[in-house]
């Protein structure tokens, strides 16, 4: 089972709601405050950390980035560009473990984003 938390700032609902569509049984999928998942991935509860804002990397990864260093972080979206799949699945096979989109990206990147990692897994 891969355990999903969702932070950013917006559509988290939706998001989650993706995720388990995706994923099926293979994924469990929790949404939490951005502390609350970025402590979640750093602690182990969790696996995976997506999020959305309106910039894709602010309010979507700024608690991961701090909590969990930049380098298990990607932005893959931001306004005006949309996510490039070659990007993700580079960032998925570099360990990245929590990833940020604009939210009306969050149906591209997500569609990548899970593939490859239930790929991986």
């Amino acid at each position: 089972m891969i355990r999903f938390v969702v932070g950013g700032a917006i559509r988290k609902d939706d998001i989650s709601k993706i995720i388990k569509e995706m994923g099926g049984d293979a994924v469990e999928v929790s949404v939490m405050s951005d502390m609350q998942a970025a402590l979640a991935i750093q602690t182990k509860k969790a696996d995976f950390y997506v999020g959305a804002c309106h910039t894709g990397g602010g309010g979507a990864l700024s608690m991961a980035i701090a909590l969990l260093t930049v380098n298990k972080c990607a932005t893959v979206s931001m306004p005006g560009r949309p996510p490039k799949e070659a990007d993700i699945v580079k960032a998925v096979e570099e360990g990245k473990v929590a990833f940020g989109f604009t939210g009306d990206h969050a149906e591209a990147a997500l569609a990548v984003i899970v593939r490859e990692i239930l790929k991986k897994k």
